[in-house]
């Protein structure tokens, strides 16, 4: 049907968490393709309805090893994104090749479907504008046996020249911090991408939790941690990352 079509196009350009990155110093790679949609054009139940009939499908490409994960995340606090998709997968050959497999699946389920006519007013109108990325992974966590329903997405604007200082004192200094926050169960997974293709956004640090409310308490405990002491690592992550924008996310799928 016109709304799996309209879907194929978005999903094959789909924040996501890092939770498939090892709790290790070096993890193995991830890259991760996201789209960010405007949407007001309908109701946005309508888009996540979409999105779980094509679940299946998705579902798939991640069991026959197509892609290594996808999720599909709904807006809960911050800018003008209302829904955001992702799929991931370890290197960017396989990751521009399973866009090119999701539009491919997607497409061949909606021609299949004899109402193709009836559903015009799908997910392009209501979700009628997107913003696409594709991160690379620096480091992250595992994902503990948690089940995790709330994500944080913090977009930084970085000093180009000083990225890979950056990228040093997450690792030295935050991911202590933030992994004893995942194995004390306040925090499900943590990750700390870099930008790749996109916008203005330099690198993306995630966190998901049970809850928001217990993410927000996590967060806190954790930007508390990397700011204390006399070190003035926090301070200096802040001179290099210093414009950003939050977003809290309702993980969907």
């Amino acid at each position: 049907m016109k709304i799996l079509k309209t879907l194929a196009t978005a999903a094959a350009l789909g924040v996501f968490t890092l939770s498939c990155m090892a709790q290790e110093d070096e993890p193995p790679p991830l890259y991760i393709y996201s789209s960010y949609f405007y949407c007001g054009g309908g109701p946005l139940s309508r888009v996540d309805e979409i999105t779980a009939e094509t679940a299946p499908i998705m579902d798939g490409l991640v069991e026959d090893g197509t892609i290594s994960g996808w999720g599909w995340y709904a807006h809960h606090t911050g800018g003008g994104w209302q829904r955001l998709s992702y799929h991931t997968a370890s290197s960017m050959e396989q990751l521009i090749d399973g866009s090119d497999a999701i539009q491919a699946a997607l497409q061949a389920a909606a021609d299949d479907d004899d109402d193709a006519d009836d559903d015009q007013m799908g997910f392009g109108q209501i979700c009628y504008r997107h913003d696409d990325y594709i991160w690379e992974g620096v480091i992250g966590s595992g994902a503990n046996d948690q089940e995790s329903n709330a994500g944080f997405s913090t977009y930084h604007v970085c000093d180009l020249a000083k990225e890979e200082r950056a990228d040093e004192i997450i690792k030295e200094h935050a991911a202590p911090i933030l992994n004893k926050l995942v194995e004390e169960g306040k925090l499900t997974s943590w990750g700390w991408s870099s930008h790749s293709v996109g916008g203005r956004f330099r690198k993306l640090q995630t966190m998901t939790a049970s809850d928001h409310k217990t993410l927000l308490a996590a967060r806190e405990e954790a930007i508390e941690a990397i700011y204390a002491g006399d070190s003035g690592v926090g301070e200096e992550l802040s001179n290099i990352c210093g414009s950003h924008v939050d977003y809290m996310w309702d993980i969907v799928h």
